[in-house]
């Protein structure tokens, strides 16, 4: 007996064994698909390295398929096929991005210093060389950092009541409504606040105007992302905090919030991140200036996004180079926002083991 399953096993073993590329064969077929890329591209005259890439790209799809076809079978073949199709479209996405970020450093760093990031524009002639975007930083601090003063306790009260408490139409409204909120352009939350604040009420255009615009557009972002945080908190611990006579609201206070703070604290950051670059309600609303404005809520103040827009208007090459560079200071602090999120997220979260 034992005979007999030893060699239907055997058998079986062997039918399962298939011919494979050898672990090279990728990376082989990345250089040919490089080098005929490269050729074609010559040969039709193509000058521009992206299309030469997309040719690549196409080659490479190709050439997998068809050595997979050929040795692996049709099965593996389509396996290769789709796991090309998902490395061609993720370069596709990452290649753009380096782009940018390659470009903002290679024009920024000419006039990134020390200087431009302890000045402001006042009194330098915008053709000549100097000035930097001291008042543009200080700006989109204040400001961002108003909107956050804003928007995090709405949101964070608005989520804990849709998760905790929620029901009915009410509910229903204001999760429709916070939906709505999130496609709104950033365009229309500053005309809002521009009819509102300036125009009927009649205060003058300050870094609060826009920070309350900027809190229009940050609020449901940290309403999904706490909702979505208070949602992954296992309902055994509400049960087990209630069973012991805890309160409701000392059980989401002590236990729930807690618990999700992690991922709460990574959405708030995030959205402070989204809103940072924003420049259509900050144009409206905040009017520009050339000096510093340490006062948020009385007189005209700048932000980068609004500093970039004005310097790259001017035309010149000295405004261009204060624009990349102030451009290079936006994307690190965007950077630096989204890298304090991911750390919180980390130091957060659960521990695995005991």
């Amino acid at each position: 007996m034992s005979t007999v399953a030893d060699k239907n096993a055997a058998r079986h073993g062997s039918s399962l064994q298939q011919a494979r590329l050898p672990g090279w064969a990728p990376y082989a077929l990345v250089v040919v698909s490089l080098a005929l890329g490269a050729g074609l591209g010559t040969a039709l005259g193509m000058g521009n390295p992206f299309q030469m890439g997309l040719l690549a790209a196409l080659v490479f799809i190709i050439a997998s398929y068809a050595a997979g076809a050929v040795v692996e079978g049709s099965r593996q073949a389509r396996n290769r096929l789709a796991t090309s199709l998902v490395w061609v479209c993720f370069l596709l996405a990452v290649v753009p991005l380096l782009s940018l970020i390659w470009e903002t450093i290679d024009r920024g760093r000419t006039v990134l210093d020390g200087y431009f990031l302890a000045h402001s524009m006042e009194g330098v002639q915008t053709i000549l060389p100097g000035g930097g975007a001291y008042h543009a930083i200080i700006g989109t601090l204040e400001q961002v950092g108003l909107a956050a003063l804003i928007a995090v306790p709405i949101g964070l009260l608005t989520a804990i009541y849709l998760v905790e408490y929620g029901r009915g139409r009410l509910a229903k409204a204001v999760t429709f409504f916070v939906d709505v909120m999130t496609g709104i352009p950033s365009i229309v939350a500053g005309l809002f606040i521009l009819s509102f604040w300036i125009i009927i009420l009649g205060f003058s255009y300050s870094g609060f105007a826009g920070a309350m615009a900027l809190a229009i557009l940050m609020m449901p972002i940290v309403v999904r992302s706490t909702e979505e945080m208070l949602k992954l908190v296992p309902d055994e611990l509400r049960e087990a905090s209630l069973a012991l006579g805890v309160p409701k609201w000392r059980t989401i206070l002590k236990v729930v919030l807690p618990t999700a703070i992690g991922g709460i604290t990574t959405g708030v950051m995030l959205a402070v991140a989204r809103i940072a670059g924003e420049s259509a309600p900050i144009v409206l609303l905040v009017f520009g200036a050339t000096g510093i404005n340490n006062n948020p809520f009385e007189g005209a103040q700048s932000s980068l996004p609004y500093y970039i827009y004005e310097q790259w208007q001017l035309g010149n090459e000295a405004s261009f180079n204060r624009a990349w560079a102030a451009a290079l200071v936006l994307i690190a602090f965007v950077m630096i926002l989204n890298l304090v999120a991911r750390g919180i997220a980390r130091w957060k979260a659960p521990k695995s083991g005991r």
